[in-house]
C-alpha cells in the first residue's frame, strides 16, 4: 500500500513528487532537511496525494505526476 505525493514549497513554490507507505513521515523528513533534494526549499506542505495498491502501479504514477502533464496538473492546484 503506497501513496504519491506532491509537496509545494512555501520558498519558492517548486513541486516535489514522491512515493511512500508513510506520507506523514516522509513530509517531516522533508521538512527537517533529511532529505538531499528537498532540503533547500523548506518548508514544504502537501498538496496533493493518491493511494495506490502496489509499488508497481505507485512508481508508474510517480512517473506521470513528474511527467510534463502531470506537473501541469499539480500546478494548477491552489495554495
Amino acid at each position: 500500500m503506497y501513496w504519491i505525493y506532491a509537496i509545494r514549497s512555501y520558498k519558492d513554490g517548486r513541486i516535489y513528487v514522491g512515493l511512500s507507505a508513510n506520507v506523514d513521515k516522509r513530509i517531516k523528513e522533508h521538512n527537517s532537511k533529511q532529505v538531499f533534494s528537498t532540503k533547500g526549499y523548506c518548508p514544504w506542505r502537501l498538496i496533493f496525494k493518491e493511494f495506490v495498491g502496489d509499488r508497481k502501479a505507485a512508481r508508474r504514477r510517480e512517473k506521470y505526476y513528474k511527467s510534463g502533464i502531470g506537473k501541469e496538473y499539480l500546478k494548477q492546484i491552489p495554495l
